[in-house]
């Protein structure tokens, strides 16, 4: 391994890899990548899904793997951790603002406070900005989202679980 490479170099190539669920957003910008250490010529990846059976895992594992090799460093460990569960609240401002425009309405964030958002059964609409929506299954196409009605705009739309 170079001399050069350094922890953000690897947290920026970690940056590049996309989300394989919701390709507008990174796996750093998520939240799912935790930490990552630099140990002599070798390099730890610490992961924590968005659900511990979710099936883009080995996906993620693969091209953050080959994200982080891309730069030269042979030795490299992806991790996945379960503990502390993966919270929408790590999800940075930056990719909410990307999920609003990709159409997936972010989830709000709850600081641990999982009771009351679990009982809203209201979602922005990230067409309209309208709160004039209702939630029409708690099921979307992921185990991440549910699918919500704006009565303004008359659009259907996704939202990204809060967790």
């Amino acid at each position: 391994m170079t001399k050069s490479i350094t922890s953000q170099r690897i947290w920026q190539a970690l940056n590049q890899v996309k989300d394989p669920e919701i390709p507008v957003v990174s796996v750093v910008e998520m939240g799912i990548v935790r930490e990552v250490v630099i140990d002599g010529d070798a390099v730890h990846v610490t992961m924590t899904p968005t659900f511990s059976g979710c099936p883009a895992l080995h996906v993620m594992r693969r091209d953050m793997e080959t994200a982080v090799r891309q730069l030269g460093i042979k030795n490299v460990t992806i991790e996945t951790v379960l503990h502390p569960p993966w919270s929408t609240d790590w999800i940075s401002d930056e990719a909410r603002e990307k999920l609003r425009q990709f159409g997936l309405a972010p989830p709000q964030k709850h600081g641990g406070d999982l009771i009351a958002v679990a009982f809203l059964d209201v979602a922005e609409c990230p067409r309209c900005g309208s709160k004039n929506t209702s939630i029409k299954n708690s099921f979307g196409p992921t185990l991440c989202r549910m699918i919500y009605y704006c009565h303004d705009c008359q659009d259907a739309f996704e939202q990204f679980k809060p967790l």
